[in-house]
């Protein structure tokens, strides 16, 4: 039985366990902390090629990330730089410059790594279209299924993100086959934006380039980019859509590139690009 303490008194300290201490990666530093040099790990391994900033938190989640042997448990760690960073047991490359290809996404390919229904990809196409020792190279922005066009490939996930962000406001440009009956005055109330089943699409430029008795070709543009916009603008509008080509995106165009190949932009196209992107 513990002898009661005297008034005035405090406790005897406890001897301290035998044990040492767990090695835990420094989380982010609270609000009312000195601000700490250094960027997240999020963005440091995007910037280095290995996913977007997006799917690099869900390696974190997974446990794939370690630093000097420790796995890293939030992606809002600050470091100074890649040094002892692994991911599944491989360090961490420094990051490449950025690069940017132009690719002709034939129709059936799906815009993913892998499909669990085990239908082809854009990765199946781009094995043999890629240059001889590109590195890791990222979708920007996604078409589906049944579209074909210009399709963005980068090694730079900050690139991939700002360039997907709505709020970068990045014009892309569809040309449409349709078929049913429209008008251009009817197309150009697009550019008021339009509300489809409680989702709101913002401003689409629309003009009619051909038409053949009740078909014809659309060309549109448009800066948010939403799931199935253009399909669904359109379908709204009454109009089937038999083919869907993206034509341009911001300043890069589809062009004459064959299906299915892949063509680089000029570094120094690439960084005047980006340089505007900031701005």
């Amino acid at each position: 039985m513990s002898r009661p303490l005297k008034p005035g008194s405090s406790p005897p300290r406890r001897p301290a366990a035998n044990h040492a201490p767990r090695p835990r990666v420094p989380a982010t530093p609270s609000s009312d902390a000195p601000p700490r040099e250094g960027e997240r790990i999020a963005k440091l391994l995007a910037r280095a090629g290995v996913a977007s900033r997006r799917e690099v938190e869900r390696i974190i989640a997974e446990g794939r990330v370690s630093i000097d042997g420790v796995v890293v448990t939030t992606p809002a760690t600050v470091l100074k730089n890649l040094r002892g960073l692994t991911v599944d047991g491989k360090a961490v490359g420094a990051a490449a410059p950025p690069r940017l290809f132009r690719f002709h996404k034939p129709e059936g390919l799906i815009t993913a790594e892998r499909d669990p229904a085990g239908r082809p990809t854009i990765y199946n196409a781009l094995v043999n279209a890629l240059p001889a020792g590109t590195p890791r190279v990222m979708p920007i922005g996604r078409l589906d299924l049944n579209t074909e066009g210009l399709l963005l490939l980068t090694n730079d996930g900050e690139l991939k993100r700002a360039m997907e962000l709505p709020a970068t406001g990045i014009p892309r440009t569809y040309r449409a086959r349709t078929f049913g009956d429209i008008s251009q005055p009817r197309l150009e109330e697009l550019m008021q934006g339009i509300e489809i089943e409680g989702l709101r699409y913002g401003p689409i430029n629309a003009n009619m380039e051909r038409r053949t008795g009740r078909n014809q070709w659309i060309e549109l543009t448009l800066t948010e980019g939403k799931n199935r916009e253009v399909r669904r603008v359109l379908e709204h509008l009454g109009l089937q859509t038999s083919r869907l080509i993206r034509t341009a995106y911001g300043p890069f165009p589809l062009g004459d590139i064959p299906r299915g190949a892949v063509i680089e932009v000029r570094q120094s196209d690439v960084e005047t690009f980006r340089k505007a992107l900031k701005k």
